[in-house]
């Protein structure tokens, strides 16, 4: 049975993850700050579907909690098959009403953690000849809007750079870029959600399986509904100045309220 490590696993899309995962007989590293919340996820799974799952509670907004985890993903003897760099989160404001302490702790979790876990986990994966990364980013990394977007701008371009880089190893790289996914993740931020269109909400198990087809079929970037598709080519085509309007505008409709 192969192994798969997630962070960020007691809700939302890692938890749709983890159901797929176990339900497909992979065996799970669940990684969350909420030890309580991670063994009854753990005692749960391994009941619904016979599976073995490790708990290990991680603060990746902190060098020591990345450290856990890199430690795990660099354990030869216990190897890890697939890792989803899940964990994230979103903040309340615009620019400068955002503590610089709040702007700084996303770039650690988006950006340093992802960065330095797919790095403890590549060598492995490496060796063997075969793994799989997924980097969960946003659509909104294609827009210009705020830290948010930046830092998940920055998980598409080193996700796709990196896979560039590994062609050939056997091991695939991906960047999954939902839209909005009915989760706990906007509750957690204080953002109101009520004006967001019905048409616009994801549900998170049918992302999960579109998302491991994606990287089943070796894609680098998966934006895994046919509207948010449409939405991304249109933004593609539209002058960037107006994008900038159009996007400030969306946020303060449809983000915190």
């Amino acid at each position: 049975m192969t192994t798969a490590l997630i962070t960020g696993s007691t809700a939302g899309i890692g938890a749709a993850f983890a159901r797929r995962l176990a339900a497909d007989g992979h065996n799970l590293v669940l990684v969350a700050r909420d030890t309580e919340r991670l063994r009854e996820q753990a005692t749960e799974l391994h009941d619904l579907h016979g599976i073995e799952a490790e708990v290990l509670t991680a603060d990746l907004s902190t060098d020591s909690g990345i450290a856990s985890v890199e430690d795990r993903l660099s354990d030869r003897r216990h190897a890890v098959d697939l890792l989803v760099n899940n964990a994230g989160f979103g903040n309340k404001g615009r620019f400068l009403d955002v503590p610089m302490a709040d702007e700084l702790t996303m770039l650690k979790v988006h950006c340093e953690a992802v960065l330095r876990l797919t790095s403890a986990a590549v060598p492995g994966m490496k060796a063997r000849g075969r793994g799989g990364i997924v980097n969960v980013a946003s659509v909104a990394a294609f827009l210009p809007r705020g830290t948010y977007g930046a830092s998940k701008a920055w998980v598409v371009q080193f996700s796709q750079g990196a896979s560039r880089d590994l062609a050939g190893t056997g091991v695939r790289l991906m960047a999954l870029c939902p839209g909005f996914v009915r989760t706990e993740f906007h509750e957690r931020a204080g953002m109101g959600t009520d004006n967001i269109p019905n048409w616009m909400w994801l549900d998170a198990d049918k992302l999960v399986t579109a998302a491991l087809a994606d990287l089943a079929r070796g894609k680098t970037v998966s934006v895994p509904d046919p509207r948010y598709k449409a939405l991304m080519g249109a933004v593609k085509l539209a002058p960037r100045g107006l994008l900038g309007g159009l996007t400030s505008k969306t946020g303060r409709t449809y983000g915190p309220q």
